[in-house]
Order: structure tokens, then C-alpha cells, then sequence
């Protein structure tokens, strides 16, 4: 009797608790295959070795856009990594997204996104002034999470943060796998590069003292410079990428505290735990959306196992996380782990989050201001209430009610 193949991503009864499958699948062959959104059939990654290995291959490609590469969501375009971007240049892999990387890395150094900490406390600041304000209890997502991530990248890039609804309502849809339509991806997207746009026209012509405004005039001999179109696919990769992840975060990791106060207490005790604790958030995200998917261009093995051309797999950066061999006792928050920061949520390899730095430097902060302004912080309803966003490939809760 053929075994029945699985829909992913797998339910969760507990939003703080990884899926049973992550261990089921780890324990048994490298390659799980389960049942995408869209009914495609993919081959699943969850071990650190495997996953780390594929993500550092550069035979292996993002691109989805092709001939017999694997849909994602119930879209008619497959979704996110096959959909084809208006203008869109060739930087998603090979000499064309090494030499994109070579420019943009430039502005996302460690020392300028530290140079930044201070910009982002008086912001995380301002949002728990307003927050105490108003009066216990609040929804952390609407007051903080979501907020204060769109505010950092809005200054970073020069965009006005007045437009977070905006962003938020682009970002969701185009990551959408069950939840949106063809022709509300087709007018976000339209919509989201046409701001994008008219951004990066108003940078050209009035330079400021921000990231858009620099990145139109980096330029070496090598690289020559970024093209508009590619400003433009830069623009929308940051604001959508650099608020939605870290917003999520910013939740789970209060939330994965507070459920277990113990946790929260021990950072009140030693706030200089505060960067371990982070590592260790991020490592144990049991809620980390869908995925990174490669095509694979020729026929290879992952942990013994053949893998044919023309084959789609997706690695699961989170699954990976919980694994025995790589984190001993994975399931226990352990803020100060030795290896914890070798964790996978920023993903590996040629394709690393580019602002991963800014991230850890706005969840470092929020937890900081916490612990030194709200001791009594706590969980208004019980962890099992959490709703995930469901039918988006980020994951993350609808909200997180907080009293303190």
C-alpha cells in the first residue's frame, strides 16, 4: 500500500511547539516528500547537514520561474518564488546576484547597522511611551511588532513610515499561499513597484542621507551600478522583507518568554543575557513559514539519497534548528548554548539575509526595553489561543494581547 503523502506545511496544534513531523521526518529518509498548497509535490529537507549543504550549493537554483520547477501557493503564478517580477533583473542567482550582493553588501555592514541601535531605541521607546499610555491590556502586534520594524526600514530607505498599513497589506498578499487571488497578487504587486518606483525617481533627483539615496550612487569599476529596475526589485525585497520577518519575531519571541515565565525572569535577573536569549528565539522558532525552495539543475544526492534534475526541494530553515545531531537537547531554551548563534533562521550560503545584523540589532533592543521598562510583562491569554496566520508563507500570529 502506497504511503499517503502529506500536505505542508503540517499542522500545529501548539504555535509554540514544532510540528511532530519535523522530528518524523528528520528520523527517517533526508528527503520527506509532502503536498505544497497548490497540489505540487516536493521533496522536504529538515536535517541541519542536508539543509545547510543544499543552501551552500550553488548548482542548485531559487529561481521557480521555469519549466517544470514546483508551485507553491493556490495562485495561478505558484506564488512567490516563481512569480515573475514587473522589470525584473537577473540577480536572483549566478554572476548577476553576486555582483547585486558585492554593491548592497556595502550598506549593510555590522558597523553601519550597529550605527543604527541608538535611532532604533528611541523608536522602540516612543512605541512603549505610547504603549503605557494607552492603558494594559494591548495587542503587541498592532502597538509594536509591526510598527516598529516598518518604521526602522521606512528611515533606512527614506520612505514614509506613514505608509506601514500600505506596506503590510503588499507584503501579505504576495506572500500569500491560500489567502489571496491572482488579481489581488496581480494589483498588490502592481501597486508595490509602482511606489517603489516613484521612491527610488525622488532619491535619484534629490539624494538624502539614507539607504535608497546611497544605493543610487554606489558604483565601482567592477560592478559598474545598480540599473533602476534593479533599485526598484531592491526597494520592494527590503520593505517587504525587512519589516515582515523581524515583525513576526518580535511576537514570537515574547511569546515563547512569556509562556514559560521562567524564561522572562531569567533575563530580568541577567539582562546581559539578553543576546543569547535572542539566538535562542530565533533558533527555536517553531513558527518560521513555509521555507526555501531550490530547482534542482542535475542529478545529485542529499544524505545518500538520489535526487534527480528537474526535481523541487524545499528546506525547511526551522525543522533544521531542532536537529539532535547539530543542537544536543534542541528542545531546551538554553540562552546561553555555545552554538546557538550557528543556528539557520538567516538561512546559509550565497543567499544569506543580507540584514540579518539590523534584525538582531531591533529584537535585541525590544527585548532590552522590555526588561528595563515592563518587569511585569506577561501573556493576557493562554499560549494555546495564539492564532497563526494562516494561508501566508511567513507564518507568525494574527496578534499577541499583552497586560504588564
Amino acid at each position: 500500500m502506497t504511503e499517503a503523502i502529506p500536505d505542508y506545511p503540517f499542522d500545529q496544534p501548539n504555535v509554540l511547539e514544532p510540528p511532530r513531523e519535523w522530528a518524523e521526518t528528520r528520523a527517517g529518509c533526508p528527503v520527506a516528500h509532502v503536498r505544497m498548497p497548490s497540489g505540487d509535490v516536493v521533496g522536504l529537507l529538515t536535517g541541519y547537514d542536508e539543509v545547510r549543504g543544499l543552501l551552500t550549493d550553488q548548482r542548485f537554483s531559487r529561481n521557480l520561474d521555469r519549466k517544470g520547477a514546483a508551485r507553491m501557493s493556490t495562485t495561478e503564478d505558484g506564488g512567490m518564488f516563481s512569480r515573475p517580477s514587473p522589470g525584473e533583473v537577473d540577480n536572483k542567482e549566478g554572476p548577476g546576484h553576486r555582483r547585486w550582493r558585492r554593491l548592497i553588501s556595502r550598506a549593510f555592514t555590522v558597523k553601519k547597522m550597529e550605527a543604527w541601535r541608538p535611532r532604533v531605541q528611541e523608536m522602540a521607546d516612543a512605541l512603549v511611551d505610547d504603549l503605557v499610555a494607552k492603558g494594559s491590556p494591548a495587542d503587541l502586534r498592532a502597538a509594536l511588532a509591526l510598527p516598529l520594524p516598518v518604521q526602522v526600514i521606512c528611515a533606512l530607505l527614506g520612505a514614509p513610515s506613514e505608509d506601514q498599513d500600505r506596506f503590510a497589506r503588499w507584503s501579505e498578499v504576495l506572500l500569500t499561499l491560500t489567502r489571496y487571488t491572482q488579481a489581488e497578487v496581480d494589483e498588490a504587486q502592481r501597486d508595490f513597484h509602482a511606489y517603489a518606483s516613484e521612491l527610488v525617481e525622488r532619491k535619484r533627483a534629490e539624494p538624502g542621507d539614507d539607504l535608497l539615496s546611497e544605493l543610487t550612487q554606489i558604483s565601482d569599476s567592477e560592478d559598474g551600478r545598480l540599473s533602476h529596475d534593479e533599485l526598484i526589485s531592491t526597494a520592494v525585497g527590503l520593505l517587504l522583507a525587512g519589516h515582515e520577518t523581524t515583525s513576526n519575531m518580535i511576537l514570537k519571541m515574547t511569546a515563547m518568554l512569556l509562556s514559560e515565565r521562567e524564561r522572562y525572569e531569567a533575563v530580568l535577573a541577567d539582562p546581559g543575557l539578553v543576546p543569547g536569549v535572542v539566538e535562542e528565539a530565533l533558533r527555536m522558532d517553531a513558527n518560521g513559514g513555509v521555507g526555501i525552495p531550490r530547482f534542482i539543475t542535475e542529478d545529485t544526492e542529499v544524505g545518500g539519497e538520489p535526487v534527480g534534475a528537474g526535481s523541487t526541494l524545499f528546506v525547511n530553515l526551522h525543522a533544521a534548528n531542532r536537529d539532535e545531531r547539530k543542537f544536543p537537547e534542541p528542545d531546551r531554551f538554553d540562552p546561553r548554548r555555545e552554538n546557538n548563534a550557528q543556528h539557520l533562521a538567516f538561512g546559509a550560503g550565497p543567499h544569506f539575509c543580507v540584514g540579518q545584523t539590523l534584525a538582531r540589532v531591533e529584537l535585541q533592543v525590544v527585548l532590552g526595553t522590555f526588561v528595563r521598562r515592563l518587569p511585569e510583562l506577561r501573556l493576557r491569554d493562554a499560549p494555546e489561543t495564539l492564532r497563526i496566520r494562516e494561508g501566508v508563507a511567513a507564518g507568525g500570529f494574527e496578534d499577541m494581547w499583552i497586560t504588564w
